[in-house]
């Protein structure tokens, strides 16, 4: 008798806890077709050994680049003990997308001021969408440490007021301009 009452307890409890999964599985799988509620997953992979030699962060695409249709991209490299370029210029009032590779270890990025906080980690390539709405040089420390040199490894975000902001014919602007 005592027997059956602890196999009863058992699967009673095994019911109730397939219940639960059950529950939390279908109220995830719901959110994600209804409401587009989903984890990250637009991981991009680089190859951070051939980062600097073609395609996306070579040198020549590095810096802030404005396509046809307006949008704004920033392209840089976190490499020890500096960032690609050393001066980005941007817009104010304006979208802008910032994009980061590293060739060569874990490195962390603020730009003071604003909501911009991110990780750079070799083998990824790192991607945030923000605007800026006050013009001037903002620092850019890396903010996670990454060797002996970690101290002097920062950049300026210039933004730069609309008018101020003017591309050359390919696209590009830079601080110097």
């Amino acid at each position: 008798m005592h027997e059956q009452w602890i196999l009863r307890t058992e699967l009673l409890w095994a019911f109730g806890v397939g219940v639960f999964v059950a529950a939390a599985l279908s109220t995830i799988l719901f959110t994600a077709l209804t409401m587009g509620i989903n984890p990250p997953s637009n991981v991009e992979r680089v190859d951070p050994k051939a980062l600097h030699l073609s395609g996306e962060f070579a040198e020549q695409n590095l810096g802030t680049s404005v396509a046809a249709d307006g949008s704004v991209t920033v392209r840089a490299i976190a490499t020890q003990f500096m960032f690609l370029p050393r001066c980005i210029a941007v817009p104010s009032n304006r979208r802008v997308t910032l994009r980061f590779a590293s060739p060569d270890v874990i490195h962390g990025l603020l730009i003071t001021g604003t909501n911009v906080n991110t990780m750079v980690i070799p083998g990824y390539v790192a991607q945030i969408h923000t605007e800026f709405t006050r013009t001037g040089d903002l620092l850019m420390p890396c903010h996670e440490f990454c060797g002996l040199g970690h101290s002097e490894m920062w950049a300026t975000v210039r933004v730069l007021r609309e008018e101020e902001f003017k591309p050359g014919p390919d696209g590009r602007i830079s601080c110097a301009q």
